[in-house]
């Protein structure tokens, strides 16, 4: 179902491309390639699921600025994708060096195309060994589940469920719990006992850490899956593969074991009824469930109704990993919280005060928010913190503005305060996109027709400026200018948009105009 991406590039109707690997992203050409996708579209990231080797003409890159070709690297490297293959000529005679140091540090795989090659070719000859491959993994992994349930269902424990999955892929396999315990293990050299205790050194390595498959002190690889239960995350499943083990075959047999181990996990450790109203309570503000939903599960799970809380979203190739990091450093930080992983998002909700005084739950929020930013998490995450809800029936609202800021903001951007987007937010909610760009068009428009022209930054020296309250020294440290460059700048700027906005009361309107074009 994948192949690594050395082997991709050694297909004749990509090697005929004169394919060159321009960073040093370690492991490169080990890499699985699960499909070959092109596309000139730059906005293609959400599309892609991981694991796609793209192929790109590089025509839409060439024509925008540097800040979107380093943005598009890193949605990209965001999705988890195996490598972006850019084909150089006419129109890309290069790859910029400003976009293989967004991937480098980002840790994608770039590769230049000298030759110019048909697309078409190079997906249908790949891909149709990809799918021939999918096809039997698929009846083999769905064989190992079967196996798997009619062992659950003859009373077998999970070091049995194991058994049969480790006979079924060759590898050895255990299950980890998020504090690092092992639940479960089979076929292969594990703690004698079958265990760890909190107090080992297994037990204090932090077990959900990344979404990858790493190399095993043997020389075989790791093939990692979550095994949530009622959409927490419960454990990890490990299968470690010997060298020439097929990580295909482990990867979809893992995946498609995953209900029977939540089932027997289930069986083994079924949820706390405060556990399962937290579960229960952010579907319901996910959803956007109603105020009696909110009044009966926030106090069952530990939110007072009138308390202040605020929403945190996490969007990132590993947010279910995330999650043991982001609790830990919830309930160090905040009185009391719940957190839900779905797909690629993680979101939480954080009791900032118990209802007394408003500035209380402000300075919890401003204080979580610098933690969240001390945060580590995988190349292209983003958070956002949406604003301070007065009371557990404005947690949806929270959460709803938390992803609307995030909507609003490039991957890789850090940490978001959905409350430093609020007039984007407003004018995206009450403004329809005809007024707010005509409203940028009449204020703005001799700058970005120069932008467009000249390819040039006046437009983000502007709105850095602005948002500085019109700070010189703080705008250029945030540029990464000199004074005098960015002096020079704003000169243009004024005569583009008749003076200095300072002496003719314009100041205002220009801010909200740099603020509405970002919506």
């Amino acid at each position: 179902m994948s192949m690594l991406l050395g082997e991709a590039l050694e297909f004749q109707s990509l090697k005929s491309a004169g394919p060159k690997l321009l960073n040093d992203v370690p492991e490169a050409l080990f890499r699985p390639v699960r499909w070959v996708h092109s596309s000139e579209v730059l906005d293609i990231a959400p599309l892609l699921s991981g694991g796609e080797l793209l192929l790109s003409g590089g025509q839409a890159l060439a024509g925008v600025t540097a800040e979107r070709q380093a943005e598009y690297v890193r949605e990209l490297a965001a999705r988890g994708i195996a490598a972006l293959a850019l084909e150089t000529g006419p129109a890309l005679p290069f790859v910029p060096a400003a976009m293989l140091d967004v991937a480098q540090a980002a840790g994608l795989p770039v590769i230049e195309l000298s030759q110019v090659v048909p697309f078409v070719g190079v997906m249908q000859e790949i891909n149709s060994i990809l799918v021939s491959e999918s096809v039997e993994h698929l009846q083999r992994g769905d064989q190992a589940s079967h196996a798997m349930a009619a062992e659950l269902a003859h009373g077998g424990g999970l070091d049995q469920l194991l058994a049969v999955l480790a006979e079924r892929t060759g590898a050895s396999v255990r299950l980890v719990s998020p504090s690092g315990l092992t639940l479960g293990a089979a076929g292969g050299a594990f703690p004698a006992d079958g265990t760890a205790t909190e107090g080992s050194a297994s037990a204090r390595e932090p077990a959900f850490t990344a979404n990858s498959t790493p190399t095993a002190d043997d020389g075989g690889s790791v093939t990692m899956v979550d095994v949530p239960v009622r959409g927490v995350l419960a454990a990890r499943l490990e299968l470690h593969l010997p060298d020439g083990g097929d990580g295909s075959l482990a990867r979809v047999a893992g995946e498609r074991s995953v209900d029977i181990l939540g089932l027997a996990l289930l069986q083994r450790m079924p949820p706390g009824l405060k556990e399962l109203a937290g579960i229960e309570l952010m579907r319901a503000i996910n959803s956007g469930g109603q105020h009696w939903q909110l009044h009966q599960l926030g106090p069952a799970s530990g939110f007072p109704v009138d308390g202040h809380v605020a929403a945190v979203v996490i969007r990132s190739t590993g947010s279910g990993h995330l999650r043991p990091a982001v609790d830990a450093l919830l309930r160090e930080h905040v009185a009391h919280s719940a957190s839900y992983a779905n797909n690629a998002e993680l979101i939480a909700l954080a009791s900032l005060s118990d209802g007394a005084a408003l500035s209380d739950g402000a300075a919890t929020r401003r204080a979580l928010m610098e933690a969240l930013r001390n945060l580590e998490v995988p190349a292209g995450s983003v958070i956002a913190v949406g604003p301070l809800g007065r009371g557990i029936a404005e947690a949806p609202w929270s959460l709803s503005e938390a992803r609307r800021a995030l909507d609003l903001t490039p991957a890789g951007k850090g940490v978001v305060d959905a409350d430093t987007l609020a007039v984007e937010l407003l004018a995206q909610e009450a403004l329809d996109p005809a007024t707010r760009e005509g409203f940028v068009q009449r204020q703005l428009g001799a700058v970005v027709e120069h932008d467009r022209l000249k390819k040039s930054e006046l437009m983000r020296t502007l709105s850095v400026w602005l948002d500085t309250g019109c700070n010189t020294a703080q705008a250029a440290r945030e540029l990464h200018l000199e004074r005098q460059s960015l002096h020079h700048r704003l000169q243009r700027i004024f005569e583009l948009c008749g003076g200095d906005p300072r002496g003719n009361g314009r100041l205002a309107a220009l801010h909200l105009a740099t603020r509405l074009a970002r919506v």
